[in-house]
């Protein structure tokens, strides 16, 4: 899947290139550095494991005509995940005692796969390539990954305290089917609740 189109000024193609994957993990950790404050933090450690983990047949990425990285779309299938890794990964980059502790904080953000239905893993866009319409390309290269695997429903969770891009998934089509509340866990993660929306596809 490679698009171009001569109206805008960016590519999507599937993947990551090699050389963008220091920017996607940067961008990733900017992106949700408020939830992931506590399970990968500081900034330093937290870049490193997500580079670390970060599995690029499971992205789709948005690539400028000069090739400067602009944003990505992250997946979960069954195989992987955009931001996977391992309890090894952690280690390698927390030590021992605190990967466990860590592992337990990133478990309660795990989402489980569903039959017919595209798990996303993360979007975001450059602050330079924003306006643009980036993020509407990159959730379209979503659609077309679903269609393309047989799939017919795409989901996603938003936080509630991220209305800028609720905004954009619902101009896409997306609905609100749930809310899940944190209790006091929204003390560690900076965020009350999440809003599970979804989106059919045409297989």
């Amino acid at each position: 899947m490679n698009t171009n189109r001569s109206s805008l000024p960016f590519q999507i193609e599937p993947g990551l290139r090699p050389e963008h994957r220091t920017r996607a993990a940067q961008g990733y950790w900017q992106a949700f550095s408020r939830k992931l404050r506590y399970p990968l933090g500081p900034e330093t450690r937290a870049i490193a494991f997500i580079e670390r983990a970060l599995d690029p047949t499971h992205a789709i990425s948005a690539v400028s005509s000069d090739g400067s990285f602009l944003g990505i779309a992250g997946y979960k299938s069954p195989k992987g995940a955009f931001v996977g890794g391992e309890f090894k990964d952690l280690v390698a980059v927390y030590g021992w005692l605190s990967a466990a502790f860590r592992g337990l904080l990133i478990g309660t953000l795990e989402r489980d796969c569903v039959p017919e239905t595209l798990l996303m893993d993360g979007i975001f866009v450059q602050p330079e390539a924003r306006g643009q319409g980036v993020g509407k390309a990159l959730l379209q290269a979503i659609e077309a990954r679903a269609v393309q695997s047989g799939l017919n429903r795409i989901r996603l969770d938003v936080i509630n305290t991220n209305p800028r891009a609720r905004a954009l998934y619902e101009r896409e089509g997306f609905t609100a089917k749930s809310v899940t509340s944190l209790g006091p866990l929204s003390i560690v993660f900076g965020f009350s609740s999440a809003t599970e929306m979804t989106k059919s596809v045409s297989v």
